[in-house]
């Protein structure tokens, strides 16, 4: 994820760099903790490490001067010119953020030199910089300095072996650490017990997210035993890590002991039928959790069968995402009996489950128990027409009414009645901002006359604004329809055609 530097040359030379150090300085606003303490959001969902743009600079640098504290004080009331639109306001001596800067060795070495005047440091994040890599035991060996800290994110640093045992031996240095995050950095499976090992009881952490960490099953039983010295816990993401199912029991009775657990996540971690069982029985001890992941572990079907009582105790659940998880006929009809329970649903995905399709009829009409449901994601099940119909009885008594996202596409079976029962439906979804009913990659037909019944609903709908028809043939008739309709709405829906239509 590195990023390619542009440099700007006249006659052929490269224009000097300029210092890193005082750049940010001189380019910062810093605000001095005397004035107040700013006030602390805990974001209880997980930390998305994409990479931003680069922004653009609109005030040419001044000429580069020596740092001092001295100085460095005294930019303290300057207005920031120069940092990315993302840090706003934010105080740069409580929060350091260069995600995605493309840092050399040489700008790691100056934030090693800006650490010492930052005491009230709260929040590192140095996440996708390759080169950040091998480098941070010069940083660690500064933790002492800014023991303030509560956030540490270092996703995608390419850490070694040596990196994660210097993190480990820092960790101690910073008592009040709230959030860690190591994902996608390959060096920490296997060595997982070298930076967690000195986390005690009473631990203030709240966030842990080793995503892609190619984790082993080793490390997850060491997850496992650790968990009931994390009392503060509250978003666990241990995604991607295909090992760690073999370790499930240890992680999941060390989940008994996390109470406060609001966020799990275990997207693609290998877990089995035997999974499901050993979750139900953790389940009852989480109260409090908001979002479950279970998504992409393909051995998962069948689990639910007859492991799925105690999801109903999630009372407090908001996210279920089950997509990929190659659920049974039996599962579906498990969950059946399940989901409705869940009455805080927000968002419900159970796409890429082909199996469920003819059984999915019951699933789909008790929705109607679900008044919150704002995202339903169904891709790719094979769903046939009676369950369209189900779901437009559930649509048309209003059940739904805060359904903003609907995906139905890839479920190329429908037969033009059960889009046209559908779309006679549609505009019943008031909130309804994006639809989505696209075919297959490998499919195409032609329009029925089902559409002008969609155009019909949709224009009555105020927030729409995405609609998904790839790889449906519009015949001229109903190519002029659309154009009309465009017009009289003035494009504020984009109708997604695909290429080439």
């Amino acid at each position: 994820m590195s990023q390619t530097r542009k440099q700007n040359s006249s006659n052929g030379e490269t224009k000097p760099r300029t210092s890193f150090v005082n750049k940010f300085f001189r380019g910062s606003k810093l605000t001095s903790s005397k004035t107040g303490s700013r006030k602390e959001t805990n974001d209880i969902e997980t930390t998305d490490f994409q990479p931003s743009n680069d922004a653009k600079e609109t005030t040419t640098l001044d000429t580069a001067k020596p740092l001092t504290p001295d100085t460095a004080s005294g930019s303290r009331m300057e207005k920031s010119e120069h940092l990315p639109p993302q840090l706003g306001p934010t105080a740069v001596d409580q929060s350091l953020d260069l995600n995605n800067r493309g840092l050399t060795p040489g700008d790691v070495r100056a934030v090693v030199a800006m650490l010492p005047l930052l005491p009230d440091l709260e929040t590192l994040d140095i996440s996708w910089n390759d080169f950040v890599g091998g480098t941070l035991r010069s940083i660690t060996q500064q933790m002492h300095l800014v023991s303030k800290l509560k956030i540490l994110r270092l996703g995608s640093c390419r850490l070694t072996t040596d990196d994660v045992r210097a993190l480990g031996e820092a960790l101690e240095a910073i008592p009040e650490l709230e959030e860690l995050s190591l994902s996608w950095n390959s060096r920490v499976g296997g060595n997982l017990p070298l930076i967690l090992q000195k986390f005690q009881k009473g631990s203030r952490i709240h966030t842990l997210e080793l995503v892609d960490c190619d984790l082993t099953s080793e490390d997850g039983t060491f997850v496992g035993d650790l968990l009931p010295m994390m009392q503060n816990l509250e978003v666990l993401d241990l995604s991607i890590n295909r090992n760690i199912g073999a370790s499930l029991n240890s992680i999941a009775q060390g989940l008994r002991s996390t109470s406060n657990l609001k966020v799990l996540k275990l997207h693609s971690c290998g877990l089995s039928q035997d999974s499901v069982r050993l979750l139900d029985a953790a389940f009852r001890y989480l109260c409090e959790l908001k979002n479950l992941d279970l998504s992409c572990n393909k051995e998962l079907g069948g689990g639910f069968e007859d492991s799925s009582a105690q999801l109903a105790a999630l009372e407090h659940l908001e996210v279920l995402d089950l997509h990929q998880c190659s659920l049974t006929a039996a599962d579906v009809a498990s969950l059946t009996q399940v989901i409705p329970l869940l009455s805080r649903l927000q968002e419900l995905d159970l796409s890429a489950n082909r199996k469920m399709g003819s059984s999915s009829e019951n699933l789909l009409s008790r929705l109607r128990f679900l008044p919150a449901l704002r995202s339903l994601l169904v891709n790719g099940c094979a769903l046939e027409s009676e369950t369209f119909t189900a779901l437009a009885s559930v649509i048309q008594a209003g059940h739904l009414a805060k359904l903003q996202k609907l995906d139905l596409s890839y479920n190329d079976s429908i037969c033009d009645a059960g889009w046209a029962i559908f779309c006679q439906n549609v505009g019943f979804l008031k909130e309804l901002s994006e639809l989505d009913i696209s075919l297959r990659p490998s499919t195409s037909r032609d329009c029925g006359r089902w559409f002008r019944h969609l155009l019909h609903a949709v224009a009555k709908l105020s927030k729409i604004t995405e609609i998904g028809l790839k790889r449906w043939i519009l015949p001229t008739s109903q190519e002029e329809e659309l154009e009309h309709f465009q017009q009289d709405h003035r494009g504020s829906i984009h109708f997604d055609l695909g290429e080439g239509q």
